[in-house]
């Protein structure tokens, strides 16, 4: 084949030809409607003259309005070499040399991507390809869980209680505060033991004050639906939460009507469901419930304050003893008490003063358990705060105490182990009651000893009778506060006896007001007293919910005690715990029952305990054995009830039979005459109601007064505006 005529045939000649001609007409996308470009006169830019046909059709408007050339774009034949070396159209190339739709792209490109060369003095960054970054949406619940964990962690391998708390309100976020509680008590479930305990005394530590009662309630609500899914990781996963459950209804967080509640949120098919089953009848339903809940798991952190005292004094004595200041340093470190480091302070100061010959050994602890940072500066400078307040107590134990305690301070600050700040603290800012005049300070040192010839004797009549003998009944509310602070810091017996001798006292010789203002004392101090008694708070609101259960405070004087308080000062808190007890369900039996009831009875028990012993009399008893009853009841100053009841029984039958077990009482001295007194105005209180039932109410009301005063039962004067007052 000649050189001319190349590789084409004469007909592959006229098509080619034919294609070129045309090309003009095809458009670089079936899409587009080229047909229309053609017909239209598409004006030019600005500053060139109006174009139509081939140059209008290669110029095009953008969305923005802005023109942009369109590609020229040519059609391809592919020559196939076989079969006749017939050519075919295999799709476009524009003017550039890049192929249009359903093409290979340009002719000469190697890659899939064109490569964009920066260095080109006619580069342009809007040519650059895109790229589409990933970017992960922030769930503000994902990184709350995130970071609680972190917290949980940490307190599982410190144990310190504080740091938890401080880092769980910087956290922020309270209204996810449930989902702690959830991953709290799911991340214990599945370790030992002494996390278990750990949790449970996180849970009490930050309850009221960081965590809401609400709250802890959603949290355990939460871990009940998704009981089933623990059980998958953890076997006993059902009896493990059950007891979490118990501890936290021992540990008054959560309240027993949770779980009624509960129960109503969960399928009775559900793990759930078996869990509060298990917690019920298992746990909360045994005797000494509370006693085998708290030592189920060994009780590795939760400690009372007599033991850490114990374990204080024992390890001070070692060191006495050996002199390992290493050593000692180490076991106040295991006691995992950081926020009660002060009492270490306080009973080695103590420790010094009563040997002389280990005050050196003392003060070189002190030094070094400060310039190791274990006992930080705010608990030295409690400790000695401590101390200062208590000197008066102390020098009835060592003359030389204060001297002691004045030589002391100056080393110690001399030594930087002790805050300068502390003399002026002290003496600028020192406790109210060492300012009192000397008739207050012998009024306190008498009522503690009789305090605890009390908590000795549990006696009474003895007690009101020593009180009545010292003559300052201004000085009541200062008792008041004596009392529950030497309660507080005792076992369940002393406490209980002691909201027994609130009740007795309040008939007796104390008035409301007196009540009212000595909770307001210990209310006002209760952030001082936390300092000695780990669990205050919750002692406190168990003693205000108790006076309002006795009858001793109206819920009124709730509101009058907290109308007196900052808003946000730990007593504040207290009393809004105290009526969170008062308001749950069943709580006059559960609050009565608080410390165990040693000789607290619910009201409606002693009401009808005395209509029965009453009616046994009446019906052929013996007057010695109703008496022993009556001393049975343990409750003499609920007697008032019994000459109450008595009287009104005696208008009933119509029998005088009652008046000689009154007579028999009162001259046993079973029944004062202020119970008598305090009978007899009940009766008169009520004679309006009284009269609907027995007619003739009045009449044998006023024989029965005219009997009392001639047998002596009550003062002459009774009926006087002053005796009415009482």
């Amino acid at each position: 084949m000649a050189s001319s005529e190349g590789f084409l045939t004469e007909e592959q000649r006229e098509r080619l030809t034919i294609a070129t001609q045309n090309s003009e007409v095809l458009s670089s996308s079936p899409k587009s409607p080229s047909s229309l470009l053609s017909e239209h006169h598409i004006k030019a830019p600005a500053g060139g003259k109006g174009a139509v046909g081939v140059a209008g059709r290669h110029v095009r408007r953008t969305h923005s309005g802005k023109l942009a050339r369109v590609k020229k774009v040519f059609p391809v034949y592919f020559m196939h070499i076989d079969n006749g070396m017939k050519g075919s159209l295999v799709g476009d190339v524009t003017a550039d040399g890049a192929g249009g739709k359903g093409t290979w792209g340009k002719l000469l490109d190697t890659d899939g991507e064109a490569h964009v060369d920066r260095n080109d003095p006619n580069y342009d960054s809007g040519e650059e390809p895109y790229q589409l970054v990933g970017s992960t949406v922030s769930d503000p619940l994902d990184d709350y869980k995130k970071a609680v964990v972190s917290i949980i962690e940490e307190y599982f391998s410190t144990g310190d209680v504080e740091q938890a708390a401080s880092d769980l309100r910087e956290l922020g976020s309270t209204q996810y505060l449930p989902y702690f509680v959830k991953r709290l008590v799911s991340m214990a479930m599945d370790r030992h033991d002494k996390e278990k305990e750990m949790a449970s005394v996180l849970l009490s530590a930050l309850y009221a004050d960081v965590i809401s009662s609400s709250q802890i309630c959603q949290g355990f609500v939460m871990l009940l639906e998704a009981a089933d899914d623990l059980e998958v990781d953890i076997l006993d996963a059902v009896d493990v939460l059950a007891l979490f459950i118990a501890r936290a209804v021992v540990d008054d967080i959560l309240p027993p009507a949770f779980l009624t509640r509960a129960k109503k949120t969960v399928s009775e098919t559900s793990k759930g469901f078996q869990v509060l089953q298990t917690a019920e009848k298992s746990y909360l339903s045994a005797p000494h419930h509370a006693e085998l809940v708290e030592r189920r798991w060994g009780g590795t952190t939760h400690i009372t304050v007599e033991e850490v005292k114990k374990k204080i004094s024992d390890l001070l004595r070692e060191y006495v003893e050996s002199g390992d200041t290493s050593e000692a340093c180490r076991c106040i470190r295991e006691l995992s008490v950081p926020f009660f480091h002060h009492e270490v302070v306080k009973r080695a100061l103590v420790l010094a003063m009563e040997t002389r010959t280990a005050e050196p050994l003392i003060l070189k602890l002190l030094k070094e358990a400060s310039e190791e940072g274990l006992i930080s500066s705010s608990q030295m400078a409690k400790g000695f705060s401590r101390l200062a307040e208590s000197l008066d107590d102390l020098a009835l134990d060592i003359p030389s105490a204060k001297s002691l305690f004045e030589s002391l301070v100056p080393r110690a600050i001399s030594e930087g182990w002790l805050d300068e700040s502390f003399l002026k603290s002290s003496f600028e800012n020192g406790d109210v009651e060492n300012k009192d005049d000397e008739k207050v300070r012998q009024y306190k040192e008498e009522v503690v000893s009789i305090i605890h010839e009390y908590f000795l004797s549990d006696d009474i009549p003895e007690l009101i009778r020593s009180l009545e003998d010292l003559g300052s009944p201004e000085f009541n509310p200062i008792f008041l506060k004596k009392l529950i602070t030497l309660a507080m810091d005792r076992k369940n017996r002393e406490k209980e006896m002691a909201s027994v001798l609130l009740s007795a006292l309040h008939i007796e010789i104390f008035s409301t007001d007196d009540i009212v203002n000595g909770f307001f004392m210990l209310l006002e101090s209760a952030e001082d007293t936390a300092l000695d008694i780990l669990d205050a708070s919750n002692e406190l609101a168990l003693f205000l919910a108790r006076a309002v259960i006795d009858d001793v405070l109206a819920p009124l004087n709730l509101e009058e005690i907290g109308c007196k308080l900052p808003p946000n000062c730990s007593g504040s808190e207290t009393v809004h715990m105290a009526r969170s007890l008062i308001a749950a369900r069943h709580a006059g039996e559960r609050i009565l029952r608080c410390w165990g009831g040693g000789t607290g009875w619910a009201v409606e028990d002693a009401k009808d305990k005395i209509q029965k012993l009453l009616e046994e009399y009446e019906s052929g008893g013996v007057v010695s054995e109703a008496c022993q009853c009556i001393r049975d009841l343990g409750m003499p100053f609920f007697n008032h009830e019994v000459v109450k009841k008595a009287l009104v029984m005696a208008m009933e039958k119509k029998n005088d039979r009652m008046l000689d077990l009154l007579q028999e009482c009162f001259g046993e001295g079973l029944i004062t005459t202020n119970q008598m007194t305090k009978g007899f105005s009940r009766i008169k209180d009520g004679m309006d109601d009284l009269a609907l039932d027995i007619p003739n109410a009045e009449e044998k009301y006023e024989f029965y007064l005219e009997h009392a005063k001639k047998r002596g039962w009550l003062v002459p004067t009774f009926g006087s505006g002053a005796v009415d007052a009482c």
